[in-house]
């Protein structure tokens, strides 16, 4: 017993020597972080990101932007090889997707680990001018009047756009109709022209808009006022106790990657986020940075 309880104490001290070596070493080569499609919020700030670090870390880093749906960026980071060369930063549609899937071909708890919560754009309720609420109540009851009659944009099933409006039809007790479309561009088009009556809008794609008189916004999404939608309320607490929805971004990394590589990238990227001109910068797109711990982020995967 005492021989067997010797080698298995061995056994974890390889283990332990291994991550150790592994995580003095690194990075001893230029680290990619695959996101989405160029030009959109995430791409900007992976991009903030990857210039933050890339002196402390003394390797390139570099972006891969991947168009399409989350899936397609998420399995090819769940099947790179655990050694913090291959990151994934995405939006909460890379989480939120497999549960509305039968056959997704990655798991976010399962098959990846969090790294850290970048960045986060509360949802705006905006509506088209010619629609009579000037309110969340107002816009309640007109849905409730009219039953199934009010449409909504998404992007894409899982997307903000999407859930922020599936749980406000939950909450608000309504009944209003999804309209999906391929990009947020098109959809906030449609709705400008007033094709479509309403939608729940990320601040960034919203604000300029609503500025220019061409939406209104009802409320925000955050569960407290936001700098990024001054002076407009809170959805909460404007009919609707307890909703909160915005768009969140975080940074991801296979599976069994060795924990001294996660916490090396957190502190690098925390550190980044923490200066004031990239917090600027975020701001400026519609953004706040947050940071965090990897177990923040991993307990809100797991809700």
């Amino acid at each position: 017993m005492k021989a067997y309880a010797g080698r298995i104490f061995l056994a974890g001290l390889l283990v332990v020597g291994a991550d150790l070596a592994h995580s003095q070493s690194y990075p001893n080569k230029p680290i990619r972080i695959v996101t989405a499609a160029a030009g959109g919020g995430v791409d900007f700030a992976a991009r903030l990101i990857s210039q933050g670090i890339t002196a402390p870390l003394g390797e390139p880093v570099v972006i891969d932007n991947k168009g399409g749906s989350a899936v397609i960026a998420a399995e090819q980071v769940a099947k790179a090889p655990a050694d913090g060369y291959t990151l994934l930063l995405y939006g909460s549609g890379f989480w939120l997707t497999p549960l509305m899937q039968d056959n997704s071909p990655y798991d976010a708890v399962r098959d990846f680990l969090p790294i850290v919560l970048t960045n986060r754009s509360p949802n705006i309720l905006v509506v088209n001018p010619s629609l009579p609420a000037k309110s969340v109540k107002e816009l309640i009851a007109i849905a409730k009047a009219h039953p199934g009659e009010l449409n909504y944009f998404t992007n894409g099933a899982g997307t903000s756009t999407h859930l922020a409006a599936e749980l406000f039809k939950a909450m608000a007790g309504v009944k209003i109709m999804r309209i999906n479309y391929k990009s947020a561009v098109q959809g906030l088009t449609d709705l400008m022209s007033g094709q479509i009556q309403l939608a729940f809008a990320n601040a960034a794609s919203a604000t300029p808009h609503v500025k220019s008189g061409k939406l209104r916004a009802l409320g925000v999404g955050s569960a407290e006022a936001s700098a990024l939608a001054p002076g407009l309320p809170t959805i909460a607490s404007s009919g609707v106790p307890g909703y909160e929805s915005s768009l969140v971004n975080a940074l991801f990394a296979p599976a069994r990657t060795p924990a001294a590589v996660i916490s090396r990238l957190n502190q690098e990227i925390v550190r980044v986020l923490a200066q004031p001109e990239v917090k600027q910068k975020l701001f400026n797109t519609g953004a706040e940075a947050v940071g965090g711990t990897p177990d923040e982020l991993g307990a809100m995967v797991k809700i």
